[in-house]
């Protein structure tokens, strides 16, 4: 039988390795976006399990609008990552900051 504590000990594990992520790879935005949605997607999961073990469902619909969220980033992010990529023929977090106006 899983309880609350396996799903939030999940949860704060994902979270620790999307931090991690960030912190150790600095130099390629691609992993950084997917750490940003590892990190979206293990409070996504903290949600869940709180509003399972509580029995409402306030939990699950505001996972509804952070998954909007992450989707709408997501592609956002990635349109720029390509446009960066034709310009500058690399992604890396280096060549974004000489982009500053």
């Amino acid at each position: 039988m899983l309880t609350l504590a396996h799903f939030l000990t999940l949860g704060a594990v994902l979270f620790a390795i999307s931090v991690a992520g960030i912190f150790i790879n600095r130099k390629n935005v691609l992993i950084l976006l997917m750490c940003i949605e590892l990190m979206l997607l293990a409070v996504n999961m903290n949600f869940v399990a709180f509003s399972r073990f509580l029995d409402v469902m306030d939990g699950q619909v505001f996972v509804f609008f952070i998954l909007t969220v992450a989707a709408a980033e997501a592609a956002i992010g990635l349109a720029i990552l390509v446009v960066l990529f034709r310009n500058r023929r690399s992604i890396s977090v280096d060549d974004i900051a000489d982009l500053k106006g």
